[in-house]
């Protein structure tokens, strides 16, 4: 099967009769037709880069293509193993994991202003807006937080990665959070149980309940534009301005 977005989060489950959470490793992708899909669903190490790894080797030998654009979790061992297994594949970070982790080097007195200059930067109209919103970002916070500038300026490059796409699909490019709302239900579902007993159950349990919810996934926006990408279409700042092949778009003139 060919995934042109990709999406892949480690997600953590309670397990009743052991020691250990189990560490869930979900990738979640857009098929050219626009369509979700679950890719893989695998019980991992702590996140660790060989358990990623050894998931996209098992995705490559089973016929996988690169994805176009990976998104993720900045702290992820994901991205090693991405850049082993599919190094052409472009790098995107999740905003949603992004102001949680700048959030929190932060006081709370800070975080009302905060959110609104983060969202400046996520919600500019092109890149050059969220370029100059990043900078603004680290004059307002830079000289008494750096390390919360940091982790802006040190993924930029990937935190604007979707610009690079079609605008009517930024807003599923901007973060993996719906793999953590689907993992809401099987959250309820272990809160209920006080964890599954074993994680065979648990990694069971969790697949059964995303293979549910999957059949009520909407489709990407503007769908026949997800094949354009995996064609190698030029897009900047979500408007298409070359086409596979050579072909310009008058807008771009």
């Amino acid at each position: 099967m060919d995934y042109v977005y990709l999406r892949a989060d480690g997600i953590h489950v309670n397990i009743r009769l052991e020691e250990h959470k189990l560490c869930l490793l979900v990738m979640i992708g857009v098929r050219a037709d626009g369509r979700k899909e679950l890719i893989a669903l695998a019980d991992g190490y702590r996140e660790s880069a060989e358990s990623w790894a050894d998931l996209l080797r098992d995705c490559a030998r089973r016929g996988m293509r690169a994805p176009v654009l990976a998104i993720g979790d900045g702290a992820l061992g994901f991205w090693g193993a991405l850049r082993e297994v599919f190094p052409q594949a472009t790098e995107g970070r999740c905003w949603f994991h992004k102001i949680a982790n700048v959030l929190a080097a932060l006081p709370k007195s800070a975080h009302p202003g905060a959110k609104k200059a983060l969202a400046e930067i996520w919600g500019a109209e092109d890149k050059d807006h969220a370029l100059a919103a990043v900078k603004a970002f680290g004059a307002a916070y830079g000289a008494k937080f750096p390390k919360a500038v940091a982790k802006i300026t040190g993924d930029r490059d990937q935190l604007l990665a979707f610009y690079d796409y079609p605008a009517e699909h930024w807003v599923h490019l901007r973060t993996t959070n719906p793999i953590e709302s689907t993992f809401a239900t099987v959250r309820h579902r272990t809160k209920v149980t006080k964890g599954p007993g074993s994680r065979a159950a648990g990694l069971a349990m969790a697949f059964k309940l995303i293979e549910s919810a999957q059949d009520h996934w909407r489709m990407v926006n503007a769908p026949h534009l997800v094949a354009l990408v995996r064609a190698g279409a030029t897009f900047i700042n979500g408007k298409l301005v070359e086409r596979p092949g050579g072909e310009a778009q008058s807008e771009a003139a």
